[in-house]
């Protein structure tokens, strides 16, 4: 049951459109749309801060 499911990051210059197609293409469904902040650290005065920079968004599929 494991292989079942996999991720699928949307990529850098792609759209969620062509993930889903490239998803489809390997014969998977999506079942879930994550989103994970990408942050960038920051010093400042000694201290070190995180900053929020972009989105990640990932895609979990199982087999169709």
């Amino acid at each position: 049951m494991s292989g079942r499911k996999k991720s699928f990051s949307v990529e850098e210059n792609e759209t969620i459109s062509e993930c889903l197609a490239r998803m489809d293409r390997e014969g998977y469904r999506p079942v879930r749309r994550m989103e994970k902040p990408v942050f960038i650290e920051e010093k400042k005065k000694g201290k070190v801060e995180y900053k929020p920079i972009s989105q990640k968004i990932i895609f979990e599929g199982i087999k169709k």
